[in-house]
């Protein structure tokens, strides 16, 4: 397991990474929300725990932190498109609004 601060625009973000057997998983996270590798289930935060109000998004096929920073993402939670988070958007544009 590795944790390293990640700065984007003069912000400090946690990075996470997790090696597995044959995956990685991989996380930036700030005090609002996380965006993550595909193993993360927005379908779950979006329905099962909606009462906890996660702001996160889902990048798929990336293999390292910087691929999941410039990844467009594949899918977001309500939460985060409430504070103007989309599909599409990279995940370094989605932390800057997690600030």
């Amino acid at each position: 397991m590795n944790l390293s601060p990640v700065e984007i625009e003069g912000h400090t973000f946690l990075a996470v990474s997790v090696q597995l057997p044959k995956t990685n998983l991989l996380v930036v996270t700030s005090d609002k929300g996380y965006i993550m590798c595909g193993a993360l289930d927005v379908g779950l935060l979006n329905e099962k725990l909606k009462d906890r109000k996660i702001i996160a998004g889902r990048a798929v096929g990336v293999k390292t932190i910087q691929q999941l920073i410039d990844a467009p993402l594949e899918s977001v939670t309500y939460e985060a498109e409430e504070i103007g988070i989309t599909a599409g958007m990279s995940g370094r544009e989605a932390l800057l609004k997690m600030i």
